[in-house]
């Protein structure tokens, strides 16, 4: 998301999540400051700082268990390889944030650490045992965090700085997005989906098609579609009849956009559509042109949103955001509760929140899940730069936005297009630039 988006009141909140996990990696790999303790070997110097054998060893377990779950099977010279760039990266990074003269003051850093006290059920006494129980010396625990607070800074900060967005950029974006307006009408369509379990015998999918042949002919009878999705369907638009929402076409399965076409609002498809998924009566409710350019869909949703790091893998923060949502869908838990007590970012006390906000603000690929979710409905886990969100769309809107916003709104989604490159780029710098002596030490 933006600079503006989410902005990272407490950006070593990310430490929140991760703080549970410390205890299971070697006290070297557990924070961004090395201190090389006696007895431990020098990997590397970087820059004006030291990376110690146990962190790689720390970050070599890590990264072969990332490679299993994928299936890989990586030699233990090329995990050391992988291990030890990517830690000099981070030092790379850190001596950058020291030096840029960005500050960090003490009261903010005061907040952080009572934060991350309270979202443990901690009291301030209990994180230093707790601390010094996983050997972490406190104040080691608060330079870390310090750290990774400047580093945030200092990346929007001089990223932005690189990306460069011209006026002629900026008219294409424009004109690219009117020839794709005027191409994509608003659908909403109503759904009676009758599942067909993966692998089904020739029994069972005749079954399912002989009951949505049924729902089909009753609502040609005249039965409310509504009442008919609400009493058969299988998908989580059954409570609303069967009504997915007004949402562009090209937001919805190609499936769905073809099923409806050459019907008017209100007609219903005359036969049951078949998919991978099992039968599906279709009505088109409404059809609705294509926005004007200067009219654009603004979205209220809200989010939790783990920071993953080290000691939290984005795996983990997704099982995590996995079990918050079934406790939500359960009725075990509120959205906005779970958000204000573990989301890591400025809207955990407004519940998640986000507001209003228009295309182009969020990073693409939380603005992509966002836009592909029903009115109340809930993503899976969505992986960005800035962590991994549980996202969940509360309202829609289409307003009138005047020359100077629209052209603002494909600067900002312009910006975002660039960013992932100016980062790379901006790292790439940085690494060149470091001075970095290796030093032999033996696995």
């Amino acid at each position: 998301m933006t600079d503006r988006s989410f902005r990272f009141l407490a950006s070593a909140a990310a430490f929140c999540a991760a703080f549970a996990a410390m205890s299971s990696l070697p006290a070297q790999a557990q924070g961004s400051t090395s201190t090389v303790r006696p007895g431990d070997q020098i990997a590397a110097v970087v820059n004006s700082d030291l990376v110690a054998a146990s962190e790689v060893l720390g970050r070599i377990a890590q990264l072969r268990e990332e490679s299993r779950r994928r299936g890989e099977v990586l030699e233990l010279e090329e995990l050391r390889k992988q291990a030890l760039e990517a830690l000099i990266v981070d030092r790379v990074l850190i001596t950058n944030a020291r030096e840029s003269g960005a500050k960090v003051d003490e009261p903010e850093l005061d907040r952080v650490v009572a934060n991350i006290a309270a979202q443990n059920k901690l009291t301030m006494e209990q994180l230093r045992e707790r601390l010094k129980a996983d050997g972490m010396d406190y104040r080691r625990f608060r330079d870390n965090m310090r750290d990774q607070m400047l580093m945030e800074r200092v990346r929007e900060s001089e990223v932005q700085k690189r990306i460069k967005i011209s006026d002629a950029e900026i008219d294409k974006y424009l004109l690219d997005q009117l020839e794709k307006a005027n191409k994509n009408p608003q659908l909403n369509i109503g759904q009676v989906l009758i599942s067909v379990p993966e692998g089904a015998g020739e029994s069972v999918v005749a079954e399912r098609q002989a009951r949505a042949e049924g729902a089909l002919a009753r609502i040609k009878a005249g039965e409310d579609f509504a009442k008919v999705a609400k009493e058969l369907s299988e998908d989580s638009f059954r409570e609303k009849g069967g009504e997915i929402g007004l949402r562009l076409a090209e937001r919805l399965p190609d499936l769905l956009v073809d099923g409806v076409k050459g019907l008017k609002s209100g007609e219903l498809r005359p036969t049951v559509l078949r998919s991978p998924s099992g039968f599906h009566v279709l009505k088109l409710i409404e059809r609705q042109a294509p926005l004007a350019i200067n009219q654009v869909t603004q979205t209220r949703s809200r989010h939790v949103l783990l920071r993953t790091s080290p000691q939290l893998t984005a795996e983990v923060a997704a099982q995590r955001l996995m079990e918050f949502k079934r406790q939500i869908e359960s009725g075990k838990a509120k959205f906005e509760d779970i958000a204000r007590d573990n989301s890591e970012d400025g809207s955990a006390s407004a519940g998640g929140d986000l507001g209003w906000v228009g295309p182009g603000n969020f990073v693409p690929e939380f603005e992509e899940a966002m836009n592909a979710l029903p009115l109340q409905g809930m993503s899976g886990a969505v992986q960005s730069r800035f962590g991994v969100h549980l996202i969940q769309v509360l309202e829609r809107r289409v307003v009138e936005v005047d020359v100077k916003q629209q052209r603002e709104q494909a600067r900002s989604a312009l910006r975002e297009q660039k960013y992932e490159e100016a980062y790379q780029d901006w790292v790439k710098d940085l690494r060149a630039k470091a001075f970095v002596e290796m030093r032999e030490w033996n696995l």
